[in-house]
């Protein structure tokens, strides 16, 4: 098509915005129903006209009416904000309320028992670095009644010729000198029962009993404390003169093979499990004396199956010849055809006291292991080895017979 033909077509006489097309549109370029111009028009082109229909101008809605807050009832405003009517609150109710014996007097039959208050946390713990230890739980006293503690006052502790407080402690591997102070500060720190606060006392090592959150310090570096886990056909003895296999025999390669120890209490030739080796003399008579009460943990396999009713035939106590005698605690650990592995816990220290109390009620022992001595338990130590306590494992153990 030549240009002159171009330039006559009805397609491009008036060129793309065409005011004819615009004007059989109804308006000046492109328009929608919903009022936006389109590109082509005049001023104001590209902005939103507000008007609906033939010249009427845009009503905008009513706002809505927001009801007054009522201070007493705040959790109806969210409902007012919605247009909707206020719902009716729940009455508050305290935790635990629907539990029985909610809002009876402590003490009284059925009244809930109060939750014990989570013991205070420190930054730092005593021995915290030590591999044994960690996991021995809250420190056990003796139940003996020792009378009222005598009011000591702190200037009477102060030994001038002494060493400093947190100097003895950090030497004795507690913590570092630094953290020592902060324990002290922080009333964590007892010097001869005395709970003490101030960094400058000095005490003497070889006479100061030291204890920090209840833990006893041990100062004597000549004391030797450790754990053994007997085999079984082993003799509890440090000599046997039948040649039998005793204790010394494992402390041959020991660093402390010639130092006289005692071992505390006894275990049959049978019987397996932990027996404690020390040269403190005054802890071995006090953890075999009945009057401490140091509780020991036993396993125990019988034949099976295990009746009902025998476990509180032992927690109510058993007569044997040399008298009455019963279990602390009793579980039943595993259960396997034909064999019953039992947990039971007690304090005394009776010869041959657990086989003797399942012999009186008919199932007689296949296999006896001691796996806890008050705080000290065997965990994963190897049978036939020798291992040195903690500090901290002394401290707990210690503490449970009043040292």
């Amino acid at each position: 098509m030549t240009q002159a033909g171009r330039q006559s077509s009805p397609r491009n006489s008036s060129g793309r915005n065409s005011s004819g097309r615009n004007e059989a549109k109804g308006g000046t370029g492109r328009s929608n129903a919903g009022g936006f111009s389109g590109r082509g028009g005049s001023a104001g082109a590209g902005k939103r006209n507000f008007t609906q229909g033939e010249g009427r101008p845009f009503k905008a809605s009513k706002p809505r009416e927001a009801a007054p807050f009522d201070p007493d009832n705040p959790s109806t405003a969210g409902d007012y904000d919605r247009g909707q009517a206020a719902r009716p609150v729940k009455p508050f109710r305290k935790p635990g309320s629907n539990k029985p014996g909610f809002g009876k007097a402590p003490g009284t039959p059925g009244a809930l028992k109060p939750k014990a208050k989570p013991a205070r946390q420190y930054g730092s713990k005593a021995f915290g670095s030590e591999r044994f230890g960690q996991n021995l739980g809250p420190i056990r006293k003796p139940g003996r009644n020792r009378g009222p503690r005598q009011e000591v006052p702190q200037s009477d502790l102060h030994d001038v010729d002494g060493v400093r407080l947190q100097k003895v402690m950090a030497q004795a591997g507690v913590a570092s000198r630094r953290v020592c102070e902060e324990m002290i500060l922080e009333g964590r720190v007892e010097v001869d029962g005395v709970v003490t606060t101030e960094l400058g006392m000095r005490v003497d090592p070889t006479s100061a009993v030291i204890h920090v959150d209840g833990i006893r310090i041990q100062l004597d570096e000549t004391l030797v404390y450790m754990v053994f886990n007997k085999p079984k056909g082993v003799v509890s003895t440090m000599e046997d003169p039948e040649g039998r296999p005793c204790i010394s025999d494992f402390l041959k390669n020991n660093k402390n093979k010639g130092e006289r120890l005692f071992h505390v209490g006894r275990l049959d030739v049978a019987t397996e499990g932990l027996l404690l080796l020390t040269n403190d003399g005054e802890l071995a008579n006090r953890l075999t004396h009945p009057s401490y009460e140091v509780p020991k943990t036993y396993l125990v396999q019988v034949r099976g199956p295990f009746p009902q009713g025998v476990g509180a035939k032992l927690k109510n106590g058993v007569e044997l010849e040399d008298g009455v005698a019963a279990v602390d605690s009793f579980r039943l650990v595993d259960s396997t055809p034909g064999h019953v592995l039992i947990e039971v816990v007690l304090h005394s220290g009776k010869n041959r006291i657990v086989r003797r109390m399942f012999d009186a009620v008919g199932f007689p022992v296949e296999r006896l292991v001691r796996v806890k001595v008050g705080p000290i338990g065997l965990g994963d130590q190897r049978q036939g080895s020798i291992r040195n306590l903690g500090r901290q494992e002394v401290g707990h153990l210690l503490a449970s017979v009043g040292l």
